[in-house]
């Protein structure tokens, strides 16, 4: 997965646990680019495809901030458990495990 992918799933889950807040100004994007030891461009690039997804949007001169939408953030999170989810099962199947023995499987572990 490219890296501005990489980040941008990580800035949504940050978003997600609510360490940016709705409406709440994000980091410049030089900023960004120092935090997560990138490129300036990609820094950009990184922005673009969150704004893209609604999850984040411009304020001219101001910056860049996230979304004010609870519906939108939710749509994220369940969008990300099932991308999740996907992963698990596509490696569970190539253990040779059937759909009934990965339901048992997570039905008797511990958390």
């Amino acid at each position: 997965m490219p890296i501005y992918l990489q980040v941008a799933d990580n800035i949504k889950k940050q978003i997600i646990l609510g360490k940016y807040k709705p409406g709440e100004r994000l980091p410049s994007t030089k900023a960004l680019a120092v935090l997560y030891n990138v490129n300036p461009n990609t820094a950009v690039r990184i922005y673009q495809e969150l704004e893209s997804q609604d999850i984040t949007f411009i304020k001219r001169g101001l910056g860049t901030f996230v979304t004010e939408s609870g519906e939108v953030i939710e749509a994220v999170r369940k969008e990300m458990a099932n991308a999740v989810i996907d992963k698990f099962i596509g490696e569970m199947v190539e253990l040779g495990f059937g759909f009934e023995e990965m339901h048992q499987f997570i039905k008797g572990r511990e958390v």
